[in-house]
């Protein structure tokens, strides 16, 4: 069955660094255009990075761009969020995304908290 799994979410300082992981199985990952998002407590989810299906194309929120990076390996069907210069206002629920022509999948969300 269609899974996507997330990692790498955790506590951490003001401007320090996490990576995130999601992990796809059960369809063909080569295929679909891959995305973080994240939720915060009383907002709503919003989109962090995208990437398309290959790698060649990105976008970011205006807020992460310059501080957060998305990547793929498709051979690993993994998608990446590495994130540098933390704030405590990224601090949410981030879920990965996977989505072709309008239809897709959602991972069950890492928590991030940044905070001293």
């Amino acid at each position: 069955q269609v899974q996507l799994v997330e990692s790498g979410g955790g506590l951490v300082q003001p401007g320090g660094s996490l990576r995130l992981s999601c992990a796809a199985s059960g369809f063909t990952f080569s295929s679909y255009y891959m995305s973080w998002y994240r939720q915060a407590p009383g907002k709503e989810r919003e989109l962090v990075a995208a990437i398309s299906n290959r790698g060649a194309s990105t976008n970011y929120a205006t807020s992460v761009k310059g501080r957060f990076t998305i990547s793929r390996n498709n051979v690993k069907n993994t998608v990446y969020l590495q994130m540098n210069s933390l704030k405590p206002e990224d601090t949410a629920v981030y879920y990965c995304n996977a989505d072709r022509s309008g239809s897709g999948y959602w991972g069950q969300g890492t928590q991030v908290t940044v905070s001293s």
